[in-house]
C-alpha cells in the first residue's frame, strides 16, 4: 500500500485500517483540510479460489429475518431445520451432509458443541452482524487456525466493529421491536474510541415472546382422500425469555491488529414438541446458559512472515425439564466447557507463493447429572500444512490436516454396571485442493475446481450416551467433488449496471455415516453404529442483478437454485426396511429449492421483497405415500423509511411474513406461524 499524505492503510486480515493523528493537514489550494481518522477499508487479503455466498450491509439488514438462521436460508445449497418459532431449535445442513459436517465461526473462532454437535444459530441476533458468509469446502485464505481445514463447509459470523466518522467519538443505536406472538425485542449498541489505535463496543438484547400462533393440522390416510385430522388450533409452550450480552475491545497496532470478545446468552423457553395425534401441547421445558471470552492477534511483517494467534475458553449449560406426570419425568442437567488455542504462521516465499503452518489444541469436557454418567473428556491436536500460488491465469491452493484425538473419562461405571471405558485414539490425514482459472484478461470469467477429503468426530452423545452410545464408532467421513464457474458483467450508465452469476455443480460421498440401529432382536432398545452411506448429487447457481432506474431508483435482485439427488445407500438389518428406503432420497432433502430476494430504493424509503420454495421431500428414507411431505414457500414483505432528526438517523420499519398466510411445516409434525408482522424502530446517533 502507497502512503497518501499522512494516511497509513494497515493490512489487517480482512481488514484494512487507515489511521492518522487529528493534528495532521494536508494543504490543498490555500485550503485547510482535516483529514479523517479510522477510515475502514474492506479488502480480501488474498483474492479466492473458490468465492463464497455472503449477505452483509444493506442487503443482510433488509432480509426480513429475526435471527442468523433466517436470513442463511437465502444460500443455495443450505437447508435449515427450523422446529417452529422465535425460540424453537434451528439447524443448518449444507449440501445433504449432515449437520455436524458445518463448521460455524463467530469472528474467526468456531463455535463448538462435543455433546452433540449441533449449532443452534437461533441464538444469534441479525443486530450486531455485519456479514454472514458461506464456504463449499473452506474458505480461500490459508492464514487461518487449523480448525478452519477441519469441515466439509463453514459459516462466518462477522459481528459489528466500531468505525467511527471525524471526529465522532461515541456510537449509539437503539432498536425497539413489536409484533406478532407477543413480542417485545429490545437491543442496544454502544461503541466508544478510547483512543487512536483503541476501541470499545458494547451490546445487549432482551427477547420475549409468548410463542402463541395459530395453526392448521391436516392429515389424509395414504392413497385415500380420507381425512384422518383436520383443525385448527394454537401452538401452545413455545414462550421464550432470553438475554444476549456481548462486549469487545479492538486494537491497531503496526502492521496488525487484536480483538477480544465476551459473549453471554441466557434463555428460558418451552419446547412444544411434535402435533401427533391431536395432542397440541407438551410440558417440556429447557434452559441454557452459554458463555465464551475469544480473543485474536495477528501481525503481518515486512519480510513476508505472518503470524496469527487465538485462543477461547466457552462453558455452555443446560437444563431439560419434564414434569410429567402424564409422561416420565425427567429433570437433566448438562455442563460443557471448552479450551481453545491456536497458532497459525505465514511465509511467503515469493510474491505468487505463500505457506503456512497453523497448530490448533483443544480441549472438551462435559458433566451431567445423570446416574452413571462418566464425564467424558477429549483432547484434540490439529496441524495443518497449506500452500497458495497464484501462476499467471491460474490460481490454486492446497492443504494436509492432521487430527489427533485422545479421550478419557472419570473413574465410574456405566449403566448397566460395567467399568467406564474410553473410546480409543484416533489420528487422521486429510487433503484439499483448490484450482480456479480465468481464460481472459477482462475477469470476466473464471473456472474452479475442488476436492477435499474430511472427517468428522462421533459426538459425546454418539460415544456415550446411557445405553445408546458406542466407543467403537469411527468418523464419518465425506469427500467433495466441486467444478463451477463464475461471470461477471459491470456497464456504468447501463440500466442493468451490474451482474453476476455463481454455478457449482457438486458431487459428495458420506461414508461409515453415524446411525442408530436397533440392538438385538427387539425394537426397544438403540445403538449408535457406523452403516450410513450416502452419496449427493446437486447443482448450485446464484445471481445478483443491479439496476439503475430513472428517477433516481435503486434496484438489486439476488436469485439462488438449488437442485439434489442426496440418496441413501445405508444398509439396514431389516430386509424389508432395506427394501424400501435403499437408494432413497434423504429425510427432508427437497429435490428442489430456491429463494429470490429483492429491494427497491427511493431517496429515504426502501421496499424489500423475499421468498422462499421449498419441494417435495420425504420425512423418511422410505420414500413412500406416508412419508411424503408437500412443498411450501413463503411470501414476505417490508418497507422502511429513514429520518434525519437533528443529530439522530431514525428508521421506522414494518414487515408482513408469510404474507399468503400459508399453513406448512419444515419439520414434519412441527408447524410454523402463519402470516406475521412485526414493527420496528431503530435510532442511530
Amino acid at each position: 500500500m502507497k502512503t497518501l499524505s499522512t494516511t497509513f492503510l494497515v493490512l489487517t486480515g480482512h481488514y484494512l485500517y487507515g489511521q492518522q493523528p487529528g493534528h495532521d493537514t494536508l494543504r490543498l489550494d490555500s485550503a485547510r483540510v482535516r483529514t479523517l481518522q479510522n477510515v475502514t477499508i474492506s479488502a480480501p487479503e488474498y483474492k479466492e479460489v473458490i468465492p463464497s455466498q455472503k449477505l452483509s450491509g444493506d442487503q443482510l439488514k433488509n432480509l426480513n429475518s429475526f435471527s442468523v438462521a433466517d436470513a442463511i436460508r437465502y444460500f443455495a445449497g443450505v437447508q435449515v431445520k427450523d422446529y417452529g418459532g422465535i425460540g424453537g431449535l434451528k439447524t443448518v445442513d449444507m449440501r445433504s451432509m449432515g449437520t455436524n459436517h458445518m463448521g460455524v465461526f463467530y469472528d474467526g473462532i468456531q463455535l463448538g458443541n462435543a455433546q452433540n454437535g449441533q449449532i443452534d444459530l437461533g441464538k444469534f441476533s441479525m443486530d450486531n452482524m455485519e456479514s454472514i458468509s458461506l464456504y463449499n469446502g473452506q474458505k480461500s485464505d490459508i492464514f487461518q487456525p487449523a480448525k478452519d481445514y477441519g469441515s466439509s463447509g463453514t459459516i462466518y459470523l462477522r459481528s459489528r466493529k466500531p468505525v467511527f466518522d471525524s471526529q465522532k467519538t461515541t456510537n449509539f443505536k437503539g432498536v425497539l421491536k413489536t409484533g406478532s406472538f407477543d413480542l417485545i425485542d429490545p437491543s442496544v449498541l454502544i461503541e466508544h474510541r478510547l483512543s487512536k489505535s483503541l476501541s470499545y463496543s458494547f451490546s445487549s438484547e432482551y427477547i420475549y415472546a409468548s410463542g402463541r400462533y395459530p395453526f392448521r393440522y391436516r392429515r389424509v390416510l395414504p392413497g385415500t382422500k380420507t381425512v384422518a385430522y383436520d383443525t385448527t388450533a394454537i401452538r401452545e409452550n413455545g414462550d421464550i425469555h432470553a438475554l444476549r450480552l456481548e462486549s469487545g475491545v479492538y486494537g491497531n497496532i503496526r502492521h496488525g491488529f487484536w480483538q477480544a470478545k465476551a459473549y453471554f446468552y441466557d434463555s428460558e423457553k418451552g419446547i412444544p414438541g411434535a402435533v401427533v395425534n391431536n395432542v397440541w401441547r407438551n410440558p417440556q421445558r429447557q434452559w441454557d446458559r452459554n458463555f465464551f471470552l475469544q480473543g485474536s492477534f495477528q501481525k503481518n511483517s515486512v519480510n513476508g512472515h505472518g503470524v496469527q494467534v487465538n485462543a477461547k475458553y466457552a462453558s455452555d449449560e443446560m437444563r431439560y425439564l419434564s414434569p410429567g406426570p402424564d409422561e416420565l419425568h425427567i429433570d437433566n442437567s448438562f455442563h460443557q466447557q471448552e479450551w481453545y488455542t491456536s497458532v497459525a504462521n505465514k511465509y511467503s516465499l515469493s510474491r505468487a507463493i505463500d505457506v503456512d503452518l497453523s497448530t490448533d489444541l483443544q480441549y472438551n469436557s462435559l458433566a451431567s447429572n445423570l446416574e452413571g454418567f462418566i464425564y467424558p473428556r477429549r483432547l484434540t491436536a490439529l496441524i495443518a500444512l497449506a500452500g497458495a500460488a497464484q501462476l499467471g491465469k491460474f490460481k490454486m491452493q492446497a492443504s494436509l490436516l492432521g487430527t489427533f484425538v485422545n479421550e478419557g473419562v472419570k473413574r465410574g461405571l456405566t449403566a448397566t454396571g460395567e467399568a467406564a471405558v474410553a473410546a480409543p485414539a484416533k489420528h487422521e490425514f486429510t487433503p484439499a485442493i483448490f484450482l480456479s482459472y480465468r481464460p481472459f484478461e477482462q475477469n470476466d470469467f473464471s473456472l474452479r475446481a475442488f476436492y477435499k477429503d474430511i472427517f468428522r468426530m462421533p459426538t459425546f452423545n454418539d460415544l456415550y450416551y446411557t445405553d445408546v452410545g458406542n466407543i467403537r464408532l469411527e468418523p464419518e467421513y465425506t469427500r467433495q467433488y466441486n467444478l463451477g464457474f463464475t461471470y461477471r458483467k459491470n456497464r456504468k450508465g447501463a440500466v442493468l449496471s451490474e451482474w453476476q452469476l455463481q454455478t457449482d455443480a457438486y458431487y459428495n460421498q458420506v461414508t461409515n455415516k453415524i446411525v442408530a440401529v436397533p440392538r438385538g432382536s427387539g425394537m426397544y432398545r438403540w445403538m449408535m453404529m457406523n452403516l450410513g452411506y450416502a452419496e449427493i448429487r446437486g447443482i448450485d447457481a446464484v445471481s445478483d442483478f443491479a439496476f439503475s432506474l430513472p428517477g433516481n431508483l435503486q434496484l438489486n435482485v439476488r436469485a439462488s437454485y438449488t437442485y439434489q439427488k442426496a440418496q441413501d445407500f445405508s444398509r439396514r438389518q431389516n430386509p424389508l426396511l432395506e427394501g424400501l428406503s435403499y437408494g432413497g432420497q434423504i429425510p427432508h432433502i427437497p429435490w428442489h429449492s430456491g429463494s429470490l430476494i429483492s429491494g427497491i430504493r427511493y431517496r429515504s424509503w426502501q421496499l424489500n421483497y423475499s421468498y422462499i420454495y421449498i419441494g417435495q421431500r420425504y420425512d423418511n428414507s422410505a420414500n413412500i405415500a406416508e412419508n411424503y411431505q408437500q412443498p411450501w414457500y413463503t411470501h414476505d414483505l417490508s418497507a422502511s423509511k429513514a429520518i434525519r432528526l437533528k443529530g439522530y438517523r431514525v428508521k421506522i420499519s414494518g414487515e408482513v411474513n408469510n404474507l399468503m398466510n400459508q399453513d406448512y411445516e419444515v419439520v414434519l409434525n412441527y408447524p410454523m406461524p402463519k402470516r406475521n408482522y412485526k414493527l420496528i424502530l431503530s435510532v442511530e446517533l
